[in-house]
Order: C-alpha cells, then structure tokens, then sequence
C-alpha cells in the first residue's frame, strides 16, 4: 500500500489539472462519476493514503489500496484495470487497481487533517494526546493507526523505530517521554526524507532496518517478525532497539 509520500508526490505530479475542465470520463468506476464531465478540477487534497479530486459539486476519493497506480498516460493494456480516467484538454489522469467513489462534503469536513504527518496543518501535540489515550498499544500499531499519524505506513514504522532504538513490541505506555517525542518528531521528518529520496529514486539505498539483512549499527542480524494487533512485519534489531 503506498505510503503517504508517494501519494503527495502523486499529488504534485496531478497539479498541473488542477482549474482545468473534465472532457471525458473513463473506468469502470465511471456509473456514478460520469457526471464530473465538463466540470473543472477545483483542487487536488491529500489525508494520509487518500487522495481527493475536488470539483463545485462532487468529491472523489482515490485509495491506491495495496497494488494501485496512477499515470498521466492511458496504459493501453492495462485497460481491463482502470478504475478511472480523467482527460483534460491538455492531457489526463488514470487510476488503475484502486478503490474509486464519490464523497460528499461532510466527509472532508471530519476527517482529522491535523494527523497528517506530511500536512501543514500536522499537529504534534494532538497526536501526543492521542497516544497517552492508547498506552497499552505496541508501538508498531500505535505508528501504523491512521487516526494518529495519517500517511505512515509499513516501511515509515519500521524505520522510524530504528532510527530512535524502540523495539516494535514496546506499549506506548512504556516509553519514556523522551522516546514519545522522538516518535512523533520522527515520524514526520522520516516521512519528508522518504519523499526526497523516493522523488530521486534513491529510496532503497536509505533503508537500514526494513527488509535489510545486517543491522548498520552494531552489524547482528536484523530480526523479521509479525508484531502487534494487525501482525504487520516489523524489522529490528534486538541489540540496537531497546523492549521497554
């Protein structure tokens, strides 16, 4: 599933649609959206993993789920797998193998924009609050939970807890605060760091615990385990990452 960063570099790569006119509608998502037709793209808004077309008089959100793409040019074979496509006078947007549906307003409305761990409106203190609430949830769920940290998936989790030294099995309740902030601050900075490094197609270079063989640090195994409440594979290092 990809992670917040790839979906803001989506973003960016979609921006140039943005004030732009719809002329046609394609996909097999099309039956309800098809009405989009004509009107203009008013703005492009990402929460986490989720993107949102915005348009006067329709919302549509895309979830790229686990094996979903985007291009800006129509894959001619992989026709059977588009979910929708928008063209503009001056190009378009085509979603394949991902989730498509139309939200009303009321949907952005709630949405917390604040756990948005890529967002300006990110709120530090908030996500704090929310973690104290959850003390007896591992780390590795606690970092995963998009009511907490919107955006941050498998490879941030993994790479935020080496970075601090947190062993993934470690209850939130447990960490020292020191750690609890250093959580938070890194899974934003991790987060921005992805970004630079997946736009420079350098991304993998940079990992140092997920899916790695040896620990960089001390040089031990790197440990693979199904950790927490929704068994994720985690990546460690039990010399390196402390079990609080």
């Amino acid at each position: 599933m990809p992670e917040g960063p790839p979906i803001v570099l989506m973003k960016e790569d979609l921006q140039k649609f943005a004030g732009e006119k719809v002329v046609d509608v394609k996909g097999s998502s099309i039956t309800e959206i098809s009405q989009i037709k004509g009107h203009i793209l008013r703005k492009i808004r990402t929460h986490g993993k989720q993107t949102f077309l915005i348009f006067d008089k329709a919302n549509i959100r895309i979830h790229l789920l686990m094996f979903g793409s985007y291009s800006l040019t129509e894959n001619k074979a992989h026709t059977h797998t588009l979910k929708l496509g928008l063209e503009f006078k001056n190009g378009g947007m085509y979603f394949y193998t991902c989730n498509v549906k139309l939200v009303n307003p009321e949907f952005l409305s709630v949405l917390d924009w604040e756990a948005d761990v890529m967002s300006d409106s990110w709120n530090p203190e908030k996500a704090e609050k929310k973690l104290k609430a959850n003390h007896n949830m591992m780390v590795c769920d606690a970092l995963m939970n998009q009511d907490i940290f919107a955006g941050v998936g498998n490879i941030i989790k993994n790479e935020v807890l080496f970075r601090i030294g947190v062993h993934p099995e470690t209850l939130v309740g447990h960490l020292p605060p020191a750690k609890l902030k250093a959580m938070i601050d890194e899974a934003r900075n991790y987060s921005f760091d992805f970004k630079k490094w997946k736009k420079a197609d350098v991304l993998r270079k940079h990992f140092q615990a997920y899916h790695e063989k040896k620990c960089p640090r001390c040089g031990e195994e790197i440990i693979k385990k199904e950790t927490g409440h929704g068994k994720r594979t985690s990546f460690f290092c039990k010399n390196d990452q402390k079990l609080y």
